[in-house]
C-alpha cells in the first residue's frame, strides 16, 4: 500500500504570463524541478532511517513509497526547501529487496531507489518460497487492532452446548475478555454474576486468505472444562446454500482440559465430519502444552492440508485421498483465522467442568501468515 504524505494540493502550477506579445495569448507554464541530496539508498539488512534534503522550484511537495517496508515522513513540504525522512524496516528474508520513493512537486517527479541487503538468517520459520503477508506480534497498544480483529458476540449455548458468553472486549461489569499486554494476546475466561464470559476473535474476517502457511505460538490454560482452539472458517459464507460442514472447517489446534496436553488437528467437510464419525483428525500429547508456549501451524495448498506442532507433522490430508468434489474438498476459497477459549460444551465439558479453575487465560505470542511469492 502506498504511503502518501501531501500537506496541501500538489497540483498547483507556477504560471507566468507572456503578456500580449504572443500570437495566441496562451500562458507559459514554468517547468518545476526537484533535487534531492540522495538519489539512492543502500540499506543493510538491519534497516535504518535516512534523511534527505529536498529542494523544489514549486511551492509545495510530497512523497510516497511503493513498498510497505519503507515509510516516509516530510518536513517543510509547504516550502521550496525541506527534508524527507525515509525509514527502511529490517529485512526478515534471506533475499534482497527493493523499493522506490517518489518525490512530487506540481507536475514534476523524482525517484529515489531503495535497495536492501538480505538477512543472513530468516527471521521467520516458513517454508521456502513463502513470504510474510500479515502478522500480529501484539507488541503495541492494550487491545486488538479493530482494523484486523473482530470479536464474536453470542450467548451461552450458541454452539456445541458451550457454557461461555462471548462479548466484545468486556463483560457487562467491564472485565476484559481480551487484552494485549506484555507482547501477548490474552483471552480470558471468568465467571461474573453467575455467568461465564470469554473471548472469540476473528482475524481479517472479511478477506481472509486462500492458501498459505499460518503459524501461532500459544500457551494453553489448565482446568477441566477448558476448550481453547486455533482454527479457520470460510469468508462471507452463505449458510443457506453452503451450510456447515459442507462449507468446510480447518482446526489447526484444539485441546480440552479434561484430557490435558493432548492437542489435535481436524478438518470437517460434508462427507468427512464428526457427526458421521468420519472426520479426518490426529491428536498427540505435548509435554507442557498447558502452561508453556508451543508453535502450531498449518500449510494449506490447493491439493493438501498439513498441520504441525513445534515443527513436527500432526495431520496430513490430500484432495487426491478425499476426492475433489465440494462435499469432499471445499477448501478452494478464502478462510479467516479464529482464536477462542470455550468453556464446557459437548467436548470440553464431556466430563463436567471444574469452576474452581476459573478465571483462566489462553495466551497467544504471535500470529503470522505467509503466502507463496
Amino acid at each position: 500500500m502506498k504511503q502518501m504524505i501531501l500537506l496541501s494540493s500538489l497540483f498547483s502550477l507556477a504560471v507566468a504570463f507572456a503578456g500580449c506579445g504572443g500570437d495566441d495569448g496562451d500562458p507559459v507554464v514554468n517547468e518545476v524541478s526537484i533535487t534531492a541530496s540522495m538519489e539512492n539508498i543502500d540499506a543493510g539488512a538491519e534497516g535504518g532511517t535516512y534523511t534527505i534534503q529536498v529542494t523544489t522550484t514549486g511551492q509545495e511537495w510530497g512523497a510516497y513509497a511503493d513498498q510497505d517496508f519503507v515509510t516516509v515522513q516530510t518536513q517543510g513540504a509547504t516550502s521550496q526547501q525541506g527534508s524527507l525522512s525515509v525509514t527502511v524496516a529490517a529485512n526478515p528474508y534471506t533475499e534482497p529487496r527493493t523499493a522506490t520513493v517518489t518525490l512530487m512537486s506540481a507536475n514534476a517527479r523524482k525517484t529515489i531507489a531503495v535497495t536492501q541487503a538480505a538477512a543472513t538468517e530468516a527471521a521467520y520459520n516458513a517454508p521456502a518460497g513463502y513470504q510474510l503477508v500479515w502478522n500480529d506480534e501484539f507488541n503495541t497498544g492494550s487491545e486488538l487492532n479493530a482494523q484486523d480483529w473482530t470479536h464474536e458476540v453470542q450467548g451461552s449455548g450458541w454452539v456445541n452446548n458451550e457454557l461461555q458468553n462471548y462479548v466484545n472486549h468486556r463483560s457487562p461489569d467491564g472485565s476484559l475478555v481480551t487484552e494485549v499486554r506484555g507482547g501477548k494476546l490474552l483471552i480470558h475466561c471468568f465467571k461474573e454474576n453467575g455467568k461465564v464470559y470469554s473471548g472469540r476473535v476473528y482475524a481479517h474476517v472479511n478477506e481472509g486468505w486462500q492458501y498459505g502457511y499460518f503459524e501461532a505460538s500459544i500457551k494453553l490454560p489448565t482446568g477441566k472444562g477448558t476448550w481453547p482452539a486455533f482454527w479457520m472458517m470460510p469468508v462471507a459464507n452463505d449458510w443457506s446454500t453452503n451450510p456447515w460442514p459442507m462449507c468446510g472447517e480447518i482446526d489447526i489446534m484444539e485441546e480440552v482440559g479434561v484430557v490435558p496436553n493432548e492437542v489435535s488437528s481436524s478438518i470437517h467437510t460434508q462427507d468427512y465430519n464428526h457427526t458421521k464419525n468420519t472426520q479426518k483428525t490426529h491428536a498427540m500429547t505435548i509435554d507442557g502444552a498447558e502452561g508453556n508456549f508451543h508453535t502450531y501451524a498449518l500449510l494449506w495448498t490447493a491439493d493438501d492440508i498439513t498441520t504441525y506442532v513445534d515443527g513436527k507433522e500432526q495431520l496430513h490430508v490430500t484432495k487426491a485421498q478425499l476426492g475433489s468434489g465440494h462435499n469432499q474438498w471445499p477448501f478452494h476459497y478464502a478462510f479467516y483465522l479464529i482464536f477462542n477459549l470455550a468453556w464446557g460444551g459437548d467436548w470440553g465439558g464431556m466430563q463436567g467442568v471444574n469452576e474452581s479453575a476459573l478465571p483462566l487465560t489462553m495466551e497467544v505470542d504471535y500470529i503470522r501468515v505467509f503466502q507463496k511469492k
